[in-house]
């Protein structure tokens, strides 16, 4: 057991979600007979949700902050019926038009930022009539009728990275080159991180957790790398994945490592004391609601390439899933706790829900109440486990009874 935390870094809560994820994977590729784990159903998966887990990047940080914001759906179709319309309508080059949609994507962000920031509004209620004006903007501008997108976008929601070169593997040499990058990215990284942490402890720090956590690592990256890079003819990772991924790397490097990020978990920790620490709170709630509607944007953008078409019905309902991702990830409803990892997590078991219970033929009702089911599950055992004085899930599971019974203690209560 001692080991085993020694790999996964002493922090074995932080990986339940993950253990749910692999275990709900496991159990719909039995049940629906061996579909679930295969290239083609893989690389739709991450295709077909990879704007609601952009979305969530975006709803972490608002949520961070102690607000919500329930106009991304809304936020997201509009802004890609506007890059339909300019590039159909009007004839602007697709890109001009892509720029025009991330553009009012910006605008409404600063919008409701505005509103939040300045005015003090919440953005539960700002949010709210954004999702009801631009729902109704997005009817009112298309007539209540699809407009085709730019075929030069389709590239961008549903494509692949490209093949080159001889394949002596039998995968696609651009997701194998990928996967090469993501394992030597992953072994500087940790290394990098063993090395601060050895100085700091006088150079007494074990390597072997760090190779073991290395060596795992790259299992699991190259057997996603085969599973992405294996599938039919003209198949590989998908671009839509390839742009989360950037986008990941962003955004966890801006919440992580810069001042801003800084920010916005101190000000979703506590409001009053970021402010006399000299931390500029509307500065931060503007930027955060600003960020969130170009994310949204993006996310329309990408869906209308996949679709081929902007519709009056695109991003109904999207909020809902975004918000779930990022509370199944494990952000505090309160706001400042969460990390965009534990999103991406969160969203990925909202993404294998999904295709798992179409693959055995659930319908659509019972998987609204099956989501809600796991959203509620998620939270109750999230709050459980932070509770003062409980011994949490996670360590009932992994610790030895003697253990167990040991943190339970009044002694271990009390320190």
């Amino acid at each position: 057991m001692k080991q085993i935390k020694q790999v996964l870094g002493g922090e074995l809560r932080k990986y339940t979600m993950v253990i749910a994820l692999v275990a709900l994977i496991l159990i719909f590729h039995i049940a629906s007979g061996g579909k679930m784990i295969t290239p083609s159903n893989f690389q739709n998966l991450l295709s077909g949700n990879a704007y609601v887990l952009i979305l969530a990047i975006g709803m972490l940080m608002v949520i961070v902050i102690g607000q919500i914001d329930l106009s991304v759906g809304s936020v997201s179709g509009f802004c890609g019926m506007v890059m339909a319309l300019t590039a159909t309508n009007l004839n602007w080059p697709w890109w001009a038009a892509v720029l025009c949609g991330l553009g009012i994507g910006v605008l409404i962000g600063a919008w409701q930022g505005f509103w939040v920031a300045k005015l003090g509004i919440p953005g539960f209620i700002t949010t709210l009539g954004g999702m009801m004006i631009f729902r109704g903007g997005v009817i009112w501008i298309s007539k209540s009728i699809s407009v085709p997108a730019p075929a030069e976008l389709k590239w961008f929601g549903a494509g692949y990275l490209p093949e080159w070169g001889p394949s002596f593997t039998g995968m696609n040499n651009s997701t194998l080159l990928l996967g090469i990058i993501a394992i030597a990215a992953l072994a500087f990284m940790q290394l990098r991180k063993h090395k601060r942490t050895s100085e700091l402890k006088g150079g007494n720090e074990p390597l072997w957790p760090v190779v073991t956590r290395i060596i795992l690592g790259a299992v699991v990256i190259g057997y996603l790398t085969w599973l992405f890079g294996s599938g039919r003819p003209g198949t590989s990772f998908p671009i839509p994945g390839l742009i989360l991924v950037i986008l990941v790397i962003i955004y966890h490097t801006i919440t992580q490592r810069t001042r801003f990020g800084r920010h916005i978990y101190a000000v979703g920790g506590n409001k009053s004391a970021a402010a006399l620490s000299g931390v500029n709170v509307k500065k931060t709630y503007f930027l955060t609601m600003l960020n969130m509607s170009f994310l949204a944007a993006l996310a329309g953008i990408m869906f209308v390439g996949r679709s081929t078409a902007a519709g009056p019905s695109d991003g109904n309902g999207w909020e809902l899933d975004a918000i779930a991702s990022v509370y199944i990830g494990g952000a505090a409803v309160s706001g400042g706790v969460g990390t965009i990892m534990a999103t991406m997590v969160g969203g990925m078991v909202m993404a294998v829900l999904n295709s798992g219970l179409m693959l055995m033929g659930v319908g659509a009702d019972k998987t609204q109440v099956i989501k809600g089911l796991v959203l509620l599950a998620a939270v109750a055992f999230d709050v459980y486990n932070k509770q003062p004085g409980h011994v949490s899930i996670t360590k009932r599971l992994f610790s030895t009874k003697d253990s167990a019974a040991k943190e339970g203690s009044p002694a271990a209560k009390e320190s």
